[in-house]
């Protein structure tokens, strides 16, 4: 043991100048004495956790002591302009942290998502569910280039901005299996999550726009320096009242960023099969718009800031479409590939997954490492399952709070239940 830990203080020591190959010889050397220790010796399990962590400790030791690069400059696609005579840059500065952050919170929407799937499967999550997995650049990206004061609205595959908004995993999980302990105490579901400065979560295709529109007009109003964005799909993007939102947000000058997360099927209908065009930034005709590339999160939000800039310059109205697409089918009822093929989504997988993306930038730029990378992966499951366990260990609320938080801010009242002799209590 005296043998081992002095191998381990020679290589900390020699950690700053072959960081890479001090972790290597540091996880073979424990790896190696674990299992000399544990098959001789006889000693139990935990002792192999002990250890397991030990390494982990000393795996961040060597990511601490490797000099990375404070941020890097990325070229970044050219956004297509509609009434513009400039867009959002081509290029871009990522800071570390700010590379880590954006990491961090799309592999836990990734995660997140991956583990409601499983517990939809498993009849704990039941009724709508529409995940996200795939679009995380959007989420992130959009959340990146706005400020918490800000405003956003959407349309009903709504779990990563509940998250990038600001509500915990655990308050996600919680809602989506029915429990008290969710954002909407239970009773809202996947479809119904709020936060502060978020609006939902909406159920009904597009009747979010002139919402956010009245959010914006609100913001206007009240004299305030905040946007909001108006999120919809490429299969909402046909409606009437979002024309009509346009015409409004157009006429009165207000600072709404009208988004078209466009992942190319609406439910199952591909967007050539429903739109005789396509070009869902030049939608809003008398509106300036701009086209992203929804999968790179450095785009997203290099477009948002450009985007909130213009409204609150007092421009009014801008429209951005991101051009992303969804690993799952529209929803949990949906296996998702009777109208695209395996290979589709496995070569958008292979060539254009958002994290993957982000993750080559950051190793390739010396702006963190894959060591590092995968430690963040390994704290990002443990949450997820953490928030699982609580998700599906939580109460159901009872029976008698039915009728509760119907309103803010009123005394109780009671409310008709399924006939006129059931009565429930409110209580804001």
């Amino acid at each position: 043991m005296r043998k081992m830990l002095a191998a381990v203080s020679r290589v900390l020591s020699g950690a700053s100048q072959k960081p890479r190959h001090g972790l290597a010889m540091l996880s073979s050397l424990v790896s190696t004495s674990r299992l000399k220790q544990s098959s001789h010796l006889g000693l139990p399990k935990c002792w192999d956790y002990s250890h397991s962590l030990k390494t982990r400790q000393a795996s961040r030791v060597l990511v601490a002591s490797r000099n990375f690069a404070n941020d890097a400059t990325f070229e970044i696609k050219k956004c297509d302009l509609h009434r513009l005579e400039e867009g959002p840059p081509v290029t871009t500065v990522l800071t570390r942290e700010d590379g880590l952050k954006y990491y961090r919170m799309m592999q836990t929407v990734r995660r997140m998502e991956l583990k409601a799937d499983q517990l939809y499967k498993q009849k704990i999550i039941r009724g709508f569910c529409h995940l996200c997995d795939g679009q995380e650049a959007c989420c992130v990206g959009l959340e990146a280039g706005i400020n918490p004061t800000d405003h956003l609205i959407t349309a009903y595959r709504a779990h990563g901005f509940t998250f990038t908004r600001g509500l915990s995993v655990r308050e996600i999980l919680a809602e989506l299996t029915g429990r008290k302990g969710g954002c909407a105490k239970g009773k809202g579901g996947s479809m119904h999550m709020y936060a502060k400065n978020f609006y939902g979560g909406n159920g009904i295709v597009g009747a979010q726009v002139p919402l956010g529109a009245g959010i914006a007009l609100a913001c206007k109003y009240n004299g305030k320096d905040e946007v909001c964005l108006t999120l919809y799909g490429d299969g909402a993007a046909n409606q009437g009242q979002i024309f009509e939102a346009y015409n409004m947000a157009a006429l009165w000058k207000l600072p709404c960023i009208f988004i078209c997360e466009n992942n190319r099927y609406g439910m199952g209908t591909s967007v050539e099969r429903a739109a005789a065009s396509t070009d869902y930034y030049k939608r809003g005709d008398f509106i300036p718009g701009l086209r992203v590339d929804g999968m790179d999160i450095l785009c997203v939000r290099e477009a948002t800031r450009f985007a909130a800039a213009y409204c609150r310059s007092g421009k009014g109205p801008i429209l951005m479409e991101l051009q992303t697409y969804r690993y799952h089918g529209h929803s949990m009822s949906d296996p998702g590939v009777s109208y695209r093929t395996r290979e589709e989504i496995q070569e958008v997988r292979s060539k254009s997954d958002p994290i993957m993306l982000l993750k080559d930038r950051m190793v390739n730029s010396n702006l963190a490492s894959v060591e590092e990378l995968k430690e963040i992966d390994v704290e990002v499951r443990k949450e997820i399952e953490d928030a699982a366990q609580f998700a599906t260990a939580d109460p159901e609320p009872p029976l008698e709070e039915l009728g509760y938080h119907i309103y803010s801010s009123d005394p109780p009242f009671e409310v008709r239940g399924a006939n006129q002799w059931i009565k429930f209590k409110s209580v804001s």
